[in-house]
């Protein structure tokens, strides 16, 4: 019996009991639908938080008090008994620093945002330096950034996000309007570009100000976080020391002390996302294996079935010729086959879940060839795996006893 005529033996088996070929297929569809769902999430997020949330680009770090990403509470704690960073360490790395191409820094908060009669709450104060646009990369869509000249004298000027644009202004030109923001006015110079939203939370619901006059409204009792970016992704480096050293030697630390602040790029932050999918991978691909082991050993049970339905079969394939190697073969080969139906259903459903998920919510998903070729590879092996004792168990049988069957 050749190998195509062995694969069509096997679907006919499946479909003459289809009941039974469904309970035997459940657990292996339900261990790769959700290792494809779960791949496709993941992979999704991943290119969903480089492109979204992390995008600070290969050539910018940022230095914070404490990091930006804390995923435990002894950083948490150690984090908040370190100094401040000040608008003076600000000022000594602009100036230090000749590897970079420009220095920024930022203070913020949420606040309420009022023009007219309409408001918005929940809004993204920022306290921004001059050169900050630049670095996060913000473009206005109308009028024009803050300028240096403002930033030097405090002024109460600001730069609004889409989102405050629309709730606000219903159409009307923003530009040199006033509003409050948290009762204090300030004229409007400038609107960013649509950037659109992260998770489900908007990127455009935000007011940008000059970070001295945030310091003068909110308080300089607050740790800067300084933002850099270098003259190309190759001086990162050289400019992420030039730093180190200013703030060490402002701090005045001894050599051999760890940096009690955080210097961190964008390469730091994906590492922290991709340990905690990686971690949350790693689970669930821990928990379908349990379903894959069960369908496997249905799919075994299921084959020694066949094998007592079929041992007349088996006697009469044997007295005609048949060595045991090729019972064995036909039998590994109907296993394998089973599981790649299985494999092949679990693949469809997972990829279905993953886009109707992805379509209905925010949640992104990412299909990826290599996670397809994996979920067949890996139903496979478990019906190969599973079949061996059934299909050891036909190859054994005595043709003289098999033919005696009824």
């Amino acid at each position: 019996m050749n190998f195509l005529e062995t694969v069509q033996l096997a679907l006919s088996a499946l479909w003459a009991h289809k009941l039974r070929s469904l309970l035997t297929l459940l657990g292996v569809i339900v261990g790769v639908t959700s290792v494809i769902a779960v791949v496709s999430f993941v992979d999704g997020l991943n290119a969903y938080v480089a492109e979204r949330i992390f995008n600070l680009g290969a050539d910018v770090f940022l230095v914070g008090k404490a990091p930006a990403v804390i995923t435990d509470m002894d950083t948490w704690i150690e984090a908040n008994k370190r100094r401040d960073l000040t608008w003076e360490d600000y000022q000594a790395v602009r100036a230090a620093c000749t590897e970079c191409r420009w220095v920024g820094a930022t203070l913020r908060r949420n606040g309420q945002v009022v023009f007219g009669n309409n408001s918005v709450r929940d809004t993204f104060i920022a306290g921004y330096t001059h050169y900050m646009p630049f670095i996060y990369d913000i473009d206005v869509e109308f009028g024009r950034h803050l300028s240096e000249a403002e930033e030097d004298r405090s002024a109460p000027v600001a730069v609004i996000g889409w989102d405050i644009y629309e709730n606000l202004f219903g159409g009307l030109d923003p530009i040199n309007r006033e509003i409050r923001v948290d009762g204090t006015v300030f004229q409007i110079v400038g609107v960013a570009k649509r950037r659109g939203s992260a998770l489900g939370q908007s990127r455009d619901n935000f007011v940008i100000i000059p970070l001295p006059t945030y310091m003068k409204r909110y308080g300089s009792r607050q740790s800067v976080r300084i933002w850099a970016k270098a003259y190309g992704e190759e001086r990162l480096g050289a400019a992420m020391d030039q730093v180190r050293l200013v703030l060490r030697a402002r701090r005045h630390m001894a050599y051999a002390q760890k940096d009690d602040f955080a210097l961190e790029n964008n390469q730091s932050f994906l590492a922290i996302w991709e340990g905690i999918s990686a971690a949350f991978f790693m689970t669930i691909i821990a928990v379908s294996s349990i379903a894959l082991v069960v369908g496997g050993i249905v799919i075994m049970n299921m084959m020694l079935v066949s094998v007592t339905e079929r041992t007349r079969e088996i006697g009469i394939r044997k007295a005609l010729g048949a060595r045991r190697g090729d019972i064995l073969k036909q039998f590994l080969l109907e296993a394998s086959t089973i599981a790649f139906v299985g494999g092949a259903i679990g693949i469809l459903l997972g990829l279905g879940i993953a886009q109707g998920v992805a379509a209905l919510t925010s949640l992104p998903a990412a299909v990826k060839g290599w996670s397809v070729v994996m979920g067949l590879l890996v139903s496979t092996s478990v019906g190969l795996f599973f079949g061996v004792y059934p299909a050891n168990r036909a190859a054994r049988l005595d043709p003289v006893v098999a033919l005696r069957m009824e």
